[in-house]
């Protein structure tokens, strides 16, 4: 049974990080959408969900067709959450590596960053494992959240901001980082799509983070069109790195602004002043509501059940009538009975499928009866039995199945 959480029905579960445990969900209006929870132990620091309670407005500022919008954010409560835009395909950590398409990748790539630095929010944990491949293009999730949370006690109680040879030598030195510090995690990130391989290699993670500061990358293998870009982006000066913009005029990536989305100010938590912008489900009415969708897929049950009943009592009904013509007549009108019923009920309910409910069951009462005497008269007794024991057999089968 589906769990609820705020305005949002969880789904299932999509996998966990170091800060929460992901849900595809449903929205109010019926849309998938990405719920992130947060683990306790990130919960119970109230300084760290301040911090995100800040971040979160200026999250909401970053769009793009490569970036997963943050579209809602609860930081009240045992479980505060934060919500997404779900995208649909596989992480670049588990696609086959050289990845074919480079090309899109790195422009895919490029727009999403230069989306987030203008925006102002720095992604602090950019790699592999948060780039998302969707039909061939890069959508970038989970930006900003590393660097609102990076806090001592949320660090100290298991989360890890950041992964060894994708973060840049300043923040791995303790340094002051910037987005400077998402170009070089950027450029590994592309390294390891071009090659197949982690640019610092592989080891303990005090082995992989003495490289990145002290050693050049591996970029054995990366095409000449790409692996000046990719020099510059992991020196290990931050003030040689190129910028994002500067990085998409090289690509040839036109930067489309994102489109702004209604947001309305709410706090951050009880007793907190801090306000943040959040989404609320059910402000574009064009959206089908979610009741919408289970009516439509109530009504598909119910034709299915009314036809296929209806054939089996034809069935049953042609097998009796030269027998037993009383028992045929009486499933005929038990059938009609609860059919007409039906279509009563239909009269006196409102909704979209009123009309085409009680057409559906006065078309199929006729057909039903039809369909009886026409099968009286072609077929003998024993194969409309065999016929009609066949069908419930499969009614069954199917019902299981189900």
């Amino acid at each position: 049974m589906s769990e609820r959480l705020g305005p949002y029905e969880l789904l299932s579960r999509l996998g966990s990080g170091g800060f929460g445990e992901v849900h595809l969900a449903l929205d109010a209006e019926g849309r998938t959408v990405a719920v992130k929870v947060l683990h306790p132990h990130v919960a119970a620091d109230a300084a760290a969900l301040a911090r995100l309670a800040r971040e979160v407005e200026t999250m909401r500022r970053v769009g793009g067709p490569n970036v997963a919008e943050v579209l809602d954010a609860s930081l009240e409560g045992g479980r505060p959450y934060l919500v997404t835009r779900y995208v649909q395909g596989r992480p670049l950590s588990a696609v086959p590596a050289p990845v074919e398409d480079l090309r899109r990748l790195a422009a895919g790539l490029a727009g999403a960053l230069l989306a987030m630095h203008e925006a102002g929010v720095v992604h602090r944990d950019l790699k592999p494992a948060n780039v998302i491949l969707t039909e061939g293009d890069p959508v970038v999730i989970d930006f900003g959240i590393a660097s609102a949370l990076d806090s001592l006690s949320v660090t100290a109680s298991g989360a890890v901001v950041g992964t060894p040879g994708y973060l840049a030598p300043e923040v791995l030195e303790g340094r002051q980082a910037g987005m400077e510090a998402d170009v070089f995690s950027f450029g590994a990130t592309l390294a390891y799509a071009a090659t197949g391989r982690q640019p610092y290699g592989q080891g303990p993670a005090a082995a992989v983070a003495y490289r990145v500061v002290h050693h050049p990358p591996d970029l054995e293998g990366v095409p000449g069109w790409l692996a000046p870009l990719l020099r510059e982006c992991l020196a290990t000066d931050p003030a040689k790195r190129p910028t994002a913009a500067q990085i998409c005029a090289l690509l040839g990536v036109e930067h489309v602004p994102a489109a702004p989305r209604a947001v309305r100010p709410v706090p951050a938590r009880p007793g907190d002043d801090t306000a943040t912008m959040e989404w609320r489900p059910g402000e574009d009415p064009r959206r089908r509501r979610v009741e919408e969708s289970r009516a439509r897929h109530r009504e598909k049950v119910r034709r299915r059940w009314v036809i296929g009943s209806g054939l089996f009592v034809s069935l049953l009904a042609a097998a009796a009538w030269k027998v037993l013509p009383e028992v045929g007549l009486f499933l005929l009108a038990a059938y009609a009975l609860g059919v007409v019923s039906d279509a009563g009920v239909a009269l006196f309910t409102r909704g979209p499928y009123r009309r085409s409910r009680m057409i559906v069951d006065m078309v199929a009462v006729a057909g039903v009866v039809g369909l009886c005497f026409g099968l009286a008269a072609v077929f003998s007794t024993f194969t409309l039995a065999l016929f009609a024991g066949t069908a419930l057999v499969v009614g069954v089968v199917f019902l299981l199945s189900a």
